[in-house]
């Protein structure tokens, strides 16, 4: 049976210009019988209302019966639907709530059993789109799908609306909907329109279309109102759309609360925006305006008030003053003027503050902040009093070397303090642009000074204490070397006229301290290095780190955790363990990561046993920190076996060195340890020294004749490398050769010559730490260093045994008598 054959009619006549290159006609022609009868019933008599419709789906929402309004489709889709209706007498489509299926998945499932029928009126195409008025008719429910693909065909039936319109409750209900409708009416007059639709088409006394009225206005959702749609009793109905009603009047009351807030706010703003206006106009009329270039102009000359600005900087300023005068505020050239003269003119010309050269005062500082250290505070102590004669301290470059964890820029800081000046850090670790330091040129976008003139803006006076931190820690680039750029700002004979390639202008850096912080000396370029004045922090031994965890870092972690000290009671003795076991390091930023870790676990405890206290005692510790992380040092002892002493970068190291006979078929000498080039070269004048003179210490000449020596130094994946161990591979020889061990813990360092002379070395203050640790209290030292040895502080002297060689005989002399 052919559908189409048996729907159509002539009453809609299809336009042929449907299918052409029209952008907008009029699909079908309709009769004047067409039009909706005002204020006819909305459900039509049986003879409207076919058994079988065409079905279209819609997404968003729901189409109801009460409702009259404009639908647009796509007109590829259902252009053959659409045809199909139109060639019918009764021009009625079924318009079915799909929800959020997809079109090209749509199968029957996904269809409603209850939708709206609608009659189509001014149906119209438009590129892609086909638009029509839809005029709901009545609810209708699917018996049968004639068609499961476009075009939907489907016999339907019309389920009529039980209702009991004399019972109190139902008119109650309705009066109910009626005022909220009158509600929502005076708050959104954009319902208005919808209002007068339906007086001109219903009956107030018809509560089912009241119910599906007040349920199209709102803007529930989709299912919701598919619910609503699909609910045949009216009381059930309005019971529905009563609350969605009540919904919709909070939603549009809240709406119209803010748009009267930002109503007003509008309002107020251009109020103040014309008033501002005419402001200006009348202080131009009268003479009294400024524009923003005079603002700018007159504020950059206020800013030079006071200052004593350099003549050829004044006239720069001048210059650059006349020009922004001239200048378009909008033009790129203005705003590159004006910040070049917003640096210019805020930097401290002339501003210095004044130097408390209190020798008492800055000793204080130093011992309240710094336990130990006592001869890095007597040479800053010596320093300031140099200043005190001269008046000034201004231009001098110093340099703390030592390992991590020392205290390197907390002394900076103690310094800036002592002295009463302001304290600039910045680090220059990993800097390889020497714009850095110097600036960029004004003719690159994004131009900026250098951090010199940075810090000398923010610190607002010329003569800071500034701190480059990790000087030794800078790269280079094919952007520059900022280490060379360096050169101008720490030396004294050039930094009185330091140029920044922004400014353009010459600044005065003498009158600034410069502190330097480095680990080592190696990567420092020996032309910066000649400019600065070393003082070396050589790391702490265990009775320094003690005094500096009871009175610094203990109290600090505990503030910093705002837990009170009675809380948390760290015994002398756990705080000792914890230095010998856990934190052996040079420094003492180790030990604070320990203390830290103590502090954490205790308040863990504090919280979850609600104990009053928690004490730390040698027995508990490792409950905090686990099992210790070094073990007493045992001094190796043995034939060939000599202890040696060692300087590295995180502090004094002892190093044993070992010697063996291998075998005796063949001569030979063979190194491990991973030793470098240097350490190599040691170990084999060791060797040939020991082959020529073995006769003269007691041994067999020929011993190495036949003799295949193994040197070993251990710990081999680490790197070692150095002169100073010379005199111990030596030892260890004429140990081998001899066959007697060393009988006490001795420990040696120097340098070895072919001849026999022992030359000087450097770190004593870090190698006699290191024995001290290790429990090695008798040292050989080279004679050259025994003034070293001298000025060390008396506390690291007290109880050791030192002897002093000029050459190897007599380190022979101690060590084997």
């Amino acid at each position: 049976m052919n559908e189409r054959d048996d729907l159509q009619d002539d009453h809609f006549e299809y336009s042929e210009s449907l299918k052409g290159e029209s952008s907008h006609n009029e699909i079908y022609q309709h009769g004047e019988d067409d039009k909706p009868e005002q204020g006819r019933s909305m459900v039509p008599t049986r003879e409207y209302l076919p058994e079988r419709i065409y079905l279209l789906p819609i997404h968003n929402r729901p189409f109801f019966p009460a409702q009259v309004q404009p639908l647009v489709i796509h007109r590829p889709r259902w252009e053959d639907t659409i045809e199909r209706v139109g060639n019918t007498p009764h021009h009625t489509v079924g318009l079915a709530f799909v929800g959020d299926a997809e079109i090209d998945e749509l199968e029957s499932s996904h269809f409603p059993e209850i939708g709206t029928a609608v009659r189509m009126h001014k149906v119209q195409g438009e590129d892609d789109k086909i638009q029509f008025i839809a005029q709901g008719l009545q609810r209708f429910r699917i018996q049968r799908w004639l068609s499961r693909k476009p075009p939907y065909l489907v016999e339907v039936s019309y389920p009529k609306e039980p209702v009991k319109a004399d019972e109190d409750e139902t008119r109650a209900y309705a009066m109910a909907l009626i005022n909220g409708i009158k509600n929502l009416l005076p708050i959104n007059p954009l319902y208005g329109e919808e209002l007068k639709h339906y007086l001109n088409r219903f009956s107030p006394h018809e509560p089912g279309p009241l119910s599906d009225f007040a349920a199209a206005i709102t803007s529930a959702k989709g299912p919701e109102l598919q619910d609503v749609l699909e609910t045949l009793p009216i009381m059930a109905r309005m019971q529905k759309v009563l609350p969605l009603l009540h919904k919709e009047i909070e939603v549009a009351q809240l709406q119209n609360e803010i748009s009267e807030q930002v109503n007003a706010q509008m309002q107020d703003r251009q109020r103040e925006f014309f008033l501002r206006e005419q402001l200006k106009v009348i202080q131009r009329e009268l003479g009294i305006s400024k524009d923003d270039r005079e603002n700018d102009v007159d504020t950059f000359r206020a800013r030079l008030e006071g200052l004593t600005v350099p003549e050829r900087v004044m006239s720069r300023i001048d210059e650059e003053l006349d020009k922004l005068s001239v200048l378009e505020t909008g033009s790129p050239e203005y705003g590159t003027t004006r910040n070049y003269l917003d640096w210019l003119t805020a930097l401290p010309w002339g501003v210095t503050s004044d130097d408390q050269l209190d020798l008492p005062r800055a000793r204080k500082v130093l011992d309240r902040d710094h336990d130990g250290l006592e001869e890095v505070k007597d040479r800053i102590i010596e320093f300031l009093a140099e200043g005190a004669f001269k008046g000034d301290v201004g231009g001098s470059i110093l340099l703390l070397v030592g390992p991590p964890g020392v205290g390197k820029t907390s002394v900076g800081r103690s310094i800036a303090e002592a002295l009463g000046r302001k304290f600039y850090r910045f680090s220059v670790g990993g800097m390889r642009d020497e714009a850095e330091i110097k600036g960029h040129r004004r003719t690159y976008i994004g131009a900026m000074p250098g951090k010199m003139v940075q810090a000398i803006k923010e610190v607002e006076v010329e003569n800071p204490v500034i701190m480059l931190d990790e000087i030794d820690k800078m790269g280079q680039s094919f952007q520059g070397d900022p280490a060379s750029a360096l050169l101008e700002v720490l030396d004294p004979e050039q930094n009185v006229d330091f140029l920044d390639h922004y400014l353009d202008v010459r600044l005065d850096l003498s009158k600034v301290l410069f502190v330097c912080t480095a680990n080592t000396l190696d990567s420092i370029p020996r032309a910066l290095l000649d400019r600065m004045e070393q003082i070396r922090l050589s790391g702490y031994i265990a009775e320094e780190k003690y005094a500096i965890a009871k009175h610094h870092l203990w109290p600090k972690l505990l503030k910093r955790a705002n837990i009170p000290k009675k809380r948390i009671n760290l015994t002398s003795g756990a705080l000792k363990q914890v230095i010998e076991g856990y934190a052996r390091e040079a420094g003492v930023r180790q030990l604070e990561k320990q203390l830290h870790r103590i502090v954490r676990k205790a308040a863990v405890k504090l919280l979850e046993s609600d104990q009053e206290s928690v004490k730390i005692t040698v027995g508990n510790l490792e409950e905090f920190l686990g099992a210790p992380l070094f073990r007493k040092e045992e001094v190796l002892q043995g034939v060939g076996v000599v202890t040696g002493l060692a300087w590295t970068s995180m502090g004094g190291a002892t190093l044993p060195i070992e010697a063996n006979k291998v075998h005796a078929l063949d001569r030979g000498f063979k190194l491990t340890g991973k030793l470098g080039d240097v350490m190599q070269e040691s170990a084999n004048i060791a060797y040939s020294y020991t082959l020529g003179h073995l006769g003269e210490y007691g041994a067999d000449a020929d011993f190495f004749n036949e003799a295949f020596v193994h040197l070993h130094v251990p710990e081999g994946a680490t790197p070692k490398d150095g002169p100073s161990a010379g005199i111990s591979m030596t030892t260890a020889l004429i140990s081998l050769a001899r066959n007697q061990a060393i009988d006490r813990p001795l420990a040696m360092t120097g340098e070895l010559t072919l001849t026999g002379h022992v030359l000087p070395i450097g770190g004593v203050r870090e190698k006699i730490i290191a024995a001290r640790r290790s429990g090695i209290f008798e040292v050989i030292l080279p004679e050259a260093n025994r003034r070293d040895y001298d000025e060390l502080p008396d506390f690291l002297k007290k109880g050791m045994t030192l002897h002093f060689a000029k050459r190897y005989q007599d380190v022979a002399k101690v060590v084997f008598g």
